[in-house]
């Protein structure tokens, strides 16, 4: 049996995936078959599409980070017919697709297809970013760059589901509606965020900073922290080259710049994204963790998808649907 997939067979970005069929995947005896249902676009599909991130698997190769679908048959503690989701390295924009038990989980009651496919990735890297490498207490800010976008509406979500206040950073009155919709407590907009973070907080600061943007943003983010801040470096979606850190400012005000390298370290310790799910489960029960959709694209839009997020006009988690 065959299934449709999309696929990279040319390393020239978005504009060249082609759908393909391929063989139906067979689980190997510590894996899960899902058929899947929706999955999410992220920047990892963007890059391999280009043949520019870390991970470059020989073309012809299927996309697919986040997904959400179906599990085949009993195994693993999971039953057939169960509702999951799941994230892999790639793989994933495939009708039916193979992933190891321990990055499959269970996707609570009152989320859809959609909402599933939105979580594994963002999610658990604002859980890893926040309570791990940033050491997020209750009744601290933080101030969330590029809050509109999928990481950014996660880490609003978990910011405010961990008791903290969340400042969101846009630079559209239409990314500011997501990022409000998100729970956002406060909105700036980036050209004069460092001011308005300045009167917000009544010249303190805020004690985390989620940066997945980069660029000339950076100074004037290690300007906005308080004493004993932290600001967290996810990603450089400015595209405007790597930051440097002059070390003087950290020195001033005991001050730390933190690397953010959820899928690396995650992937290195099997079973830790299971612990992650299982940390964030009663957010996603209660309300507190609700995935902001944006555009659903159909799976021959998969290309189409990138080249928006490409083009930062994605609001939201941008997902799309197989079956």
């Amino acid at each position: 049996m065959s299934i449709r997939a999309v696929q990279v067979v040319t390393t020239d970005g978005p504009e060249s995936l082609v759908i393909n069929e391929i063989p139906e995947p067979t689980p190997g005896p510590d894996e899960v078959l899902v058929d899947v249902h929706a999955v999410g676009i992220s920047f990892p599909d963007l890059l391999l599409s280009r043949g520019q991130y870390q991970l470059r698997p020989e073309p012809p190769f299927t996309l697919g980070v986040d997904f959400a679908g179906t599990v085949v048959a009993d195994g693993h503690g999971f039953t057939a017919g169960q509702r999951v989701c799941g994230v892999l390295s790639h793989g994933g924009a495939a009708e039916r697709a193979t992933a190891h038990h321990s990055v499959v989980f269970p996707l609570p009651e009152g989320l859809s297809f959609e909402e599933g496919a939105a979580l594994p990735m963002n999610y658990l890297t604002a859980h890893f970013a926040l309570a791990v490498r940033g050491q997020l207490k209750a009744g601290e800010s933080v101030l969330i760059h590029g809050a509109a976008g999928g990481v950014g509406t996660a880490t609003i979500q978990m910011a405010k589901a961990y008791g903290a206040r969340a400042i969101a950073v846009v630079s559209t009155d239409e990314k500011a509606e997501i990022a409000r919709l998100a729970g956002a407590d406060d909105v700036v907009r980036v050209e004069t965020f460092k001011d308005e973070v300045k009167a917000l907080t009544e010249g303190k600061g805020v004690d985390v900073i989620l940066d997945v943007v980069g660029g000339d943003i950076f100074t004037d983010s290690l300007r906005s922290l308080a004493p004993q801040g932290r600001l967290l470096v996810v990603g450089f979606a400015a595209g405007q080259g790597i930051p440097e850190v002059k070390v003087n400012r950290l020195l001033l005000n005991n001050i730390d710049v933190r690397g953010v390298g959820w899928g690396d370290y995650a992937m290195k310790r099997p079973g830790y994204m299971t612990e992650q799910w299982a940390e964030i489960t009663p957010f996603l029960e209660n309300g507190a963790i609700k995935p902001p959709i944006g555009k659903v694209y159909a799976m021959e839009d998969f290309g189409q998808a990138l080249i928006d997020m490409d083009q930062r006009k994605t609001l939201g988690k941008s997902v799309v649907t197989l079956r």
